[in-house]
Parts: structure tokens; sequence; C-alpha cells
């Protein structure tokens, strides 16, 4: 169920079948010179969206702006402060549990680990603080990590490389404009820089010269059943 498509009746209607709601968080944020700014947005949501045709669950439209802090030099790149992605995580979910939503999955497409770590900071603030909460947080990267061997071939992808532009390839394919090329940062940790793009002009963590569309559909659908997984964990979940 899709809260941006039903209305406040069928809202209500639909809690006798679940009180499960999917959040999917994205960026707008630098993909290379191949793949949109709303990458992370677009093909977390569509897993989002894929996986509640499967199994009935809520998923409320997509948190578009999250922290960037690796890439807020790149053009394009739009960062949000720690405070508002905590502040409006917890916003968001109070209002939906006070509607009678209980299990929460904050799902996200970008993997920062700033922008995961305030997520997950927020998680733990509403599960402190509503005793019937219910709430996962993860990220694309935890959910591929139990793909199986042979799909992905880059060694620490990451950030626009095979996953990523193999996704969108299959996702929104009028959106790619060519594949870029192989590139890993070279940051000079731990030290902090000032001007990030000096130490990773291309803004890729990977390699998407070996994306394919094939490849986008098997990771699409791998992401789809772990999160439909997820979905019946949680509402399993009991302590």
């Amino acid at each position: 169920m899709l809260l941006e498509e039903i209305t406040m009746v069928e809202f209500e209607k639909g809690l006798e079948r679940t009180k499960t709601i999917i959040i999917p968080f994205g960026s707008i944020e630098e993909h290379g010179s191949h793949l949109p700014l709303l990458t992370d947005t677009i093909h977390i949501y569509e897993v989002a969206k894929e996986a509640s045709k499967i199994i009935p669950v809520y998923v409320a439209p997509p948190i578009y702006y999250g922290i960037c802090r690796s890439t807020r030099d790149h053009c394009g790149t739009i960062t949000i402060s720690g405070d508002a992605l905590r502040g409006i995580t917890k916003d968001i979910v109070q209002s939906l549990y006070r509607h009678g939503m209980r299990s929460f999955i904050l799902l996200s497409g970008h993997a920062g680990g700033t922008h995961m770590a305030a997520i997950l900071e927020a998680g733990e603030w509403l599960k402190e603080t509503m005793p019937q909460i219910k709430i996962a947080v993860v990220s694309i990267l935890d959910l591929m990590a139990s793909i199986k061997s042979g799909v992905i071939e880059t060694e620490r992808d990451s950030h626009a490389g095979e996953v990523e532009t193999s996704l969108i390839l299959y996702l929104k394919p009028r959106l790619v404009r060519g594949k870029g090329r192989k590139e890993y940062p070279t940051f000079p940790n731990p030290i902090l820089v000032r001007d990030r793009r000096i130490f990773w002009p291309g803004g890729i963590w990977g390699d998407p010269t070996k994306a394919t569309k094939e490849k986008g559909e098997k990771l699409f659908n791998h992401l789809v059943s772990e999160v439909v997984e997820l979905v019946k964990r949680i509402e399993a979940w009991a302590e």
C-alpha cells in the first residue's frame, strides 16, 4: 500500500492486514557522470514498492535528502544536517505510530556512514520512547551482503559502480549516460580534507563498466526478497 495513492479510509482499513511500514531513505547526490542525482532514492523506493506487491506492507513516500559527507563538494549533491535527518525521522515515525503503525523498517538506499548513524540514533531514541514499537534500520549494502558470489564482480563496489549502475540500467535505463569508469577515492584518512574532489574527482567507488541490465534484474530481485523476509521477521519479532 503506497501512502501517496490511498485514502484515509483505505489507510485505516489496511491496519486490519498489517501495521508494518517501510520508510525509504535516499539522497540527492552525485553518482558520477553517468547516473542521475536521484539514484539512491530510485532504486530503494522501487525495491520497497515491489516488496509491497508480494507481502502486505505500507510504503511511505521516500525521504529524498540525506547526509552526504564524502560527496558534498561534488556538483549537484544536496546534503542536510544530522539534526535535520534525525528530526524528520522521529517526526514521521511518531506521526505514523499515532495512526496505528507499530513496525517500522527504515530502509536506506544511501549507505554513507554518517547518514546511517543518524537514522540509527533516531531509531534507538524512538525505541526507548514508544513502548509498542518495533523498528529496523537497514541499508542497501546490508541487504547486498547476503547475495551469492558470481553476480557482483567488483571488489569494494560501493557508489555509482557495478551495483548501482546495473540497478538503474534495469529500472530506469533512459537515465543512464554511458557507464563511467572504474575509480576508488584516495582520501588521506584519518585526515579530514576541505575539497574532497581533489581525492575523488569522478565520484565513483567501484567499476561501473562491469554493469549490465541483467545483473540489475538479479540484484533487484535479491533486494526485494531480502525486504520481504525482513517484513516477516519484524512482524514475528517479540522481546
